[in-house]
C-alpha cells in the first residue's frame, strides 16, 4: 500500500492540467437533489487499493447495497502511477466517478474546477462525526467550504536513543516535546559527544515551519508567507544546530534509508519512523532497542502534522444522494474502525482513536507504535498547504541548503523560496 504523502507530488500537474471549465460526470444531472432517494448506479474510484484489499472493499459495497436496496456500486481502482493524470483527463472529458479517492492537493484543482461537491453545504450533518483537524484539511483556500469526506490518517511517532540522552547528562524520560526544548537538548549532545553524535538527520520541510508557528500562506491562500518573522527563526536555529553538528553534516543529502542507518548506528539521536523499524532495531541492533524511545513529533503549536486520504463526491452525479451516502459510508466510523485492522492507518473519526485498538498495550511493538502515534492525532492537522507543489518543495530545499552552509543569510534564503514558489503558485 502506498503511503499517503507520495500523493503531494502528483499536485502540480494536476493543476497545471485541470481545465477549469471541465464537465464532469459523464453527462449527469447536475440539478439532481443531494437529499434525494439513495438509489441508483454510481461510481467508486480508488487509488491502488484493489490488490491487497479486494476482499475489504467488495464487502464494504455489499454492506452498502444491502442497506440502501435499489444501489449497485462500481469500482474501478486505478494504479498509483499517473494517478493525477488520470484524474484530469477524466474531469476534462466529463468521466470523473461519481466517488473519488483523493488527497487534499489533487482535490484542490478539482473544487476550483466546480467538480467537488461542498460538503459543508449538502452533507453537514455529518461534520461532527470527524476529526475537526481531518474535516478541515479539505477545505481548499480561495474557496468557501468543505470538498470531501476525510477518510484515513497517516502519522508517526519520534523514536529517540535513551542512552544518547542519559550520556550528554539529559533526562531519557523526558525528551523534548517542543522546538525550543529540541534545540536545547541538541546542542548538549552535540557539545557531549564533542560532535560525533548530532540529533537530527533531515533539515527542515514546509512542515516544520507550521509546526514551529510560521503563517504558510495568507488568508485567501494566493500567497506562500513562511518567509516571517517565526519561519526566520526557525532556519536560523538550525543554522546554530547544523555549525555545531547537531544537525548531521550529511543532512543535505539524506535519504529516509541514510537516516534511518545514522540512527541504527548510534549516529544520530532523534529519528521518524514505524513498527516496521522498530522490529529492524530489535534484530539489527538490540542494543538500541533496549534503550529505544517513544515520543510525539515536535511541535510548538502543540498539533502535530498528519496525512490525509479522502473521499470526493463529484458535483455533477447523477445520483448525487447515493454518492454522497457511499462516500459517507465507506469513512464512517464503523468502516474505517475495520480498514484500520487491516493495515496500519488511523480512522479520521471522532472518538475511534479512544477504542481499545489504539490505547491498550498487548506488548508488540507494532501495538506499541501504533498507540504512541494515535495519541497525538486527535488535534493534528495537515500542515502542507494544498497548493505546495513537489516543485516548490524543491525550491525551499535549494534555500535551505544555501542557509545552513551560509551561502545566504536564513532571511535571504527564506524570501527566495517564497518568491520562487509564489511565481510557481501564479502559474499554475
Amino acid at each position: 500500500m502506498r503511503s499517503s504523502y507520495k500523493a503531494v507530488a502528483a499536485a502540480v500537474v494536476a493543476a497545471a492540467t485541470l481545465s477549469l471549465s471541465a464537465c464532469g460526470g459523464g453527462g449527469a444531472d447536475v440539478s439532481s437533489d443531494s437529499s434525494g432517494k439513495v438509489t441508483g448506479t454510481i461510481t467508486f474510484q480508488t487509488w491502488n487499493l484493489k490488490a491487497n484489499f479486494a476482499g475489504y472493499f467488495n464487502g464494504v459495497i455489499a454492506d452498502f447495497e444491502k442497506k440502501y436496496p435499489g444501489t449497485h456500486v462500481k469500482w474501478v481502482d486505478q494504479p498509483a502511477d499517473g494517478y493525477a493524470e488520470k484524474l484530469s483527463a477524466d474531469a476534462s472529458g466529463g468521466t470523473l466517478p461519481d466517488v473519488v479517492n483523493v488527497t487534499p492537493d489533487l482535490l484542490a484543482p478539482l473544487a476550483k474546477a466546480g467538480l467537488a461537491l461542498d460538503l459543508d453545504k449538502d452533507a453537514a450533518k455529518y461534520k461532527s462525526e470527524y476529526l475537526p483537524g481531518a474535516w478541515s484539511a479539505d477545505a481548499i483556500p480561495g474557496l468557501e467550504g468543505t470538498y470531501a469526506f476525510p477518510w484515513y490518517l497517516n502519522t508517526g511517532p519520534l523514536f529517540y536513543n535513551k542512552a544518547l540522552f542519559k550520556k550528554a547528562g539529559l533526562d531519557p524520560e523526558k525528551p523534548p516535546k517542543t522546538y525550543d526544548e529540541l534545540f536545547t537538548d541538541a546542542l548538549a549532545i552535540s557539545k557531549n559527544s564533542k560532535g560525533k553524535v548530532a540529533t537530527l538527520s533531515n533539515v527542515p520541510t514546509i512542515e516544520d515551519f507550521g509546526r514551529y508557528g510560521a503563517q504558510l500562506v495568507n488568508k485567501d491562500g494566493t500567497a506562500f508567507t513562511f518567509n516571517d518573522a517565526k519561519g526566520v527563526e526557525l532556519l536560523t536555529q538550525y543554522k546554530k544546530l547544523y555549525d555545531a553538528h547537531a544537525l548531521d553534516p550529511q543532512a543535505l543529502t539524506a535519504t529516509p534509508e541514510s537516516a534511518g542507518h545514522k540512527f541504527l548506528t548510534g549516529a544520530v539521536a532523534m529519528n521518524p519512523g514505524s513498527a516496521l523499524d522498530l522490529k529492524n532495531f530489535k534484530t539489527q541492533a538490540p542494543t538500541l532497542y533496549k534503550n529505544i524511545g517513544i515520543t510525539d513529533q515536535i511541535t510548538s503549536t502543540g498539533k502535530v502534522n498528519v496525512y490525509v486520504q479522502s473521499m470526493m463526491v463529484n458535483s455533477k452525479a447523477k445520483q448525487k444522494a447515493a454518492a454522497i451516502a457511499f462516500a459517507h459510508f465507506v469513512t464512517d466510523n464503523t468502516r474505517q474502525m475495520e480498514f484500520a485492522k487491516q493495515v496500519a492507518i488511523f480512522p479520521s473519526t471522532a472518538g475511534a482513536l479512544k477504542d481499545p485498538y489504539f490505547t491498550k498495550e498487548d506488548g508488540t511493538d507494532e501495538t506499541r507504535v501504533r498507540i504512541a502515534a494515535a495519541k497525538s492525532l486527535a488535534n493534528a492537522v495537515n500542515y502542507t498547504p494544498v497548493q505546495f507543489s513537489d516543485q516548490m518543495k524543491t525550491a525551499l530545499g535549494n534555500q535551505v541548503a544555501k542557509a545552513l552552509q551560509g551561502k545566504e543569510s536564513p532571511k535571504e534564503a527564506l524570501d527566495n523560496a517564497v518568491k520562487e514558489a509564489n511565481q510557481l503558485l501564479a502559474q499554475s
